[in-house]
């Protein structure tokens, strides 16, 4: 059996997440989120989660080669034997190159495929989703008012919580990062290109219309 090794590449607000945990449930893969993950091993208090903690109270970023260690460990275990979905990382070329030396490590010879899909989109449809984007502080489910809105206006369809706006989805702080985005992240996309491994999906439509464009990709 062929391992995959899948990432997603996309500016804020594509449809990644959506995509991401579905697939995740789809393949029986771990969704491994850098975020999360991170604020796992802070609560744990493992060694490295000190470490990280030491440099968010600082008000530093965490080094990319203590945030590479965290994710090598979490690669490296048992449920992640078949593949995985990772997710917020790499953020940078030189963060792919650390993926990739990681990535020979764990597998050590083993057959696999990875696989970097790009979602492909007009960033002023992200504007609007963004600005549209709810939460749930609950579970976590992500809902959009104009592209995938609640039942109930206002509240989770899993636990009927009450939806919560994150503070940074205005317009004005929705097109700094995507600044960010393609200053940064966007040359991803010709590293991978370069490396024939880049599968590149249009992620306008429904989730469901990009989801079977994703499923044609990953095969």
């Amino acid at each position: 059996m062929t391992k995959k090794e899948l990432i997603f590449l996309g500016p804020p607000a594509c449809g990644k997440g959506t995509q991401t945990n579905r697939l995740a449930e789809f393949l029986k893969f771990p969704h491994v989120d850098t975020g999360s993950l991170l604020r796992a091993e802070i609560k744990n208090e493992t060694e490295a989660g000190k470490e990280a903690k030491a440099y968010i109270d600082k008000g530093q970023l965490v080094p990319v080669e203590l945030v590479t260690r965290i994710i090598k460990n979490r690669l490296s275990q048992d449920d992640c034997k078949n593949g995985y979905i990772l997710d917020g990382f790499p953020r940078s070329v030189e963060q792919a190159e650390q993926l990739e030396k990681m990535n020979a490590e764990i597998d050590n010879g083993i057959d696999t495929k990875f696989i970097a899909v790009y979602f492909d989109i007009d960033t002023s449809i992200l504007v609007e989703r963004i600005v549209n984007r709810r939460s749930c502080p609950v579970c976590g489910e992500i809902y959009n008012l104009e592209f995938k809105p609640p039942k109930v206006a206002g509240h989770c369809d899993n636990d009927g919580a009450e939806l919560t706006q994150r503070k940074d989805d205005t317009r004005e702080v929705a097109q700094s990062r995507f600044d960010t985005y393609n200053k940064e992240t966007a040359p991803l996309v010709d590293y991978y290109t370069k490396k024939g491994v880049l599968k590149s999906i249009d992620a306008n439509g429904t989730i469901d219309e990009v989801w079977n464009r994703l499923l044609e990709v990953i095969k």
